[in-house]
């Protein structure tokens, strides 16, 4: 499954942990800094890995390119961080925020990495990933250890909004140009390969959760006969049972 330049990243006890992990269905845990190639390899291996004992290899483009792609997200809401720190901004303040992001697009260059993943590291900017999986779903989580700002909770929900609208990247592409980088590609195109692999869009979900304060974005994926995913239930309790949204979201978020 792997390519041969893939394979030099995998070691025998990397190796030796995942095949222990899937055969006694633990839940598999993986953390980055800054995705690099071995971590990539890791990654496809761990996946693959997954999907391989549940006979569902045709999950494999979906569940990979969305991990991926939400982790390079997750990346570059830390590096945001940092730069919102080394530069002393108020990200409450909408003139000082923006000149930031200025500056915060300079940064995502190769060149700048190694520099941001140590400081990622001093700051415990780690990016988790967690899969958790069995007969009826797949459940990815990809967290980060911060919390949403307010002013980029509102930007993900327009990004939701907006990525409604397309039915395949097509669209979005004609729409945006070469401009994706600020247009939720990201959220996109994991909400287009969800639905084009025939899957509920509403499946895919980034939320906080507080006490440790994280950033969570969720892919489940049901492959059961008759499986209902947790925002299913979520929703159908809710119409029958008088209980506050948030307390009762505590439950299907842990």
């Amino acid at each position: 499954m792997e390519s041969d330049s893939e394979e030099q990243y995998l070691t025998p006890d990397f190796r030796h942990a995942v095949k222990t992990a899937i055969v006694t269905g633990k839940r598999i845990h993986f953390q980055t800094f800054v995705l690099s190639e071995s971590g990539e390899a890791k990654l496809k291996h761990i996946i693959f890995s997954i999907i391989h004992k549940l006979d569902r290899e045709d999950l494999m483009e979906l569940i990979y390119t969305s991990a991926k792609e939400l982790i390079l997200n997750s990346i570059k809401a830390a590096i945001k961080r940092i730069t919102l720190m080394e530069m002393g901004i108020n990200p409450d303040d909408p003139n000082e925020y923006d000149h930031a992001m200025a500056k915060f697009k300079e940064n995502l260059t190769d060149k700048k990495f190694p520099y941001f993943k140590e400081k990622m590291k001093a700051q415990g900017y780690y990016v988790s990933v967690i899969f958790s999986y069995n007969k009826n779903r797949i459940i990815m989580k990809i967290i980060n250890h911060f919390p949403l700002l307010s002013r980029e909770e509102l930007r993900i929900r327009e990004k939701f909004v907006n990525a409604k609208k397309y039915e395949n990247l097509f669209e979005f592409y004609m729409d945006h140009g070469d401009n994706t980088e600020g247009a939720g590609m990201g959220i996109t195109l994991v909400e287009i390969m969800m639905a084009q692999s025939g899957f509920d869009r509403r499946l895919f979900t980034i939320y906080t959760k507080h006490n440790p304060s994280s950033t969570i974005a969720k892919v489940e994926i049901p492959i059961g006969e008759g499986y209902k995913p947790s925002r299913i239930q979520f929703e159908e309790i809710l119409k029958v049972k008088n209980i506050p949204k948030e307390d009762l979201r505590k439950e299907f978020r842990i």
